[in-house]
């Protein structure tokens, strides 16, 4: 039904994506995370999986003259190890609760040797969900590097340094989509889903 839309944009010679930066209130997912002794990172890794994955319009991909769309996106994230400055990537295509994602995930990266698996060639390109974070900086804008492929029609996702205002826990957000397949009206259903899910933790 986003024909038009999709010709629209792919008329357009210039780059289709772009990104969005919010915040979002993490107050709930930190409670829950210290209460259960679970990685913050990982557990909203799963939540915004979950919550991508709910939404048709992000699992849209664009080949060659087709569309097609996949059940479901993996994510695939950056993570450090303790005392290291240089990041692998983790893919872990993994279906379990949000408490055994975590456990899983953390066992995964920690046991990984090489900083750009093989396994990540086990999966299409753009079936994958791709996730940053910048622990160290509490970001109002960010910029993600821009895919020379118009299209990429990958979500890529980075999560900055949260901070504590008054009693809330308050977290940078930020996710580039594919203008070709993905508009405003999709970023905002996600973002509602996602501040909904994280809400209703208990």
């Amino acid at each position: 039904n986003r024909k038009d839309h999709f010709n629209f944009f792919s008329a357009d010679s210039g780059s289709p994506f772009y990104d969005i930066t919010t915040y979002i209130d993490a107050t709930n997912l930190y409670n829950y995370t210290k209460h259960n002794n679970i990685s913050f990172y990982y557990s909203l890794i799963w939540i915004t999986t979950e919550v991508i994955n709910k939404i048709k319009d992000f699992r849209y991909k664009i080949r060659g003259k087709d569309i097609i769309i996949y059940d479901r996106l993996i994510p695939a994230f950056a993570d450090l190890k303790p005392g290291s400055e240089l990041f692998h990537i983790v893919v872990i295509d993994f279906r379990g609760t949000m408490t055994e994602f975590a456990n899983e995930a953390k066992i995964l990266s920690m046991s990984q040797q090489t900083y750009f698996p093989k396994s990540i060639e086990e999966y299409e390109p753009d079936m994958l969900i791709q996730f940053s974070c910048l622990p160290w900086i509490s970001f109002t804008s960010l910029s993600s590097e821009k895919s020379s492929d118009r299209d990429d029609s990958v979500p890529k996702i980075t999560l900055g340094k949260y901070e504590r205002i008054e009693s809330k826990i308050r977290l940078p957000y930020s996710i580039q989509v594919n203008h070709r397949l993905v508009d405003g009206v999709h970023l905002g259903k996600f973002f509602n889903l996602l501040q909904n899910y994280i809400n209703n933790l208990n």
